[in-house]
């Protein structure tokens, strides 16, 4: 396929793409959050023993200075707790507090569920299909993007 059609379905797949973080963000807005607070508070609270710094890193491919000032506000409002690693005690454990919970259960339930309820819009074949195509544009993406990086280095 020539490049300029590759080009169209691109901004295509990125206009979808922009749709759905316009989403979260919005629905983050209304809780006073960003996108990434929320999705910190997504990622915590379906780690019901609780969840490494870094793998929250590691999930949002996001730097470690990000997710600490955004553990550190929720752990100054009180939401949650930090708990050294017993493997590595320069990482620590993130887990909801009572008042975490509480605050987290009005605003990741719902979110969790409209997620649910529009996946839940297509067959079981179309999902499929949907994750098997993300994933493989995900991967080849990562691989093109880490080859660029290497060039410059």
């Amino acid at each position: 396929m020539e490049r300029e059609k590759i080009r169209e379905y691109v901004n295509q797949y990125c206009r979808l793409r922009d749709v759905q973080f316009a989403s979260y963000e919005l629905y983050a807005r209304n809780h006073n959050l960003t996108a990434k607070e929320l999705f910190v508070l997504d990622i915590i609270w379906f780690a019901p023993d609780g969840c490494l710094q870094s793998e929250i890193c590691e999930r949002l491919s996001a730097t470690k200075q990000t997710v600490s000032a955004i553990i550190k506000k929720f752990w100054k409002k009180g939401y949650i707790s930090l708990t050294e690693s017993e493997t590595d005690r320069r990482n620590k454990i993130v887990r909801f507090t009572k008042a975490g919970i509480e605050y987290t259960e009005k605003i990741i339930p719902p979110a969790a569920n409209a997620e649910i309820d529009a996946m839940a819009e297509l067959s079981e074949h179309d999902i499929a299909e949907l994750v098997r195509l993300t994933t493989l544009f995900s991967h080849c993406m990562k691989e093109k993007f880490d080859e660029i990086q290497e060039v410059r280095k």
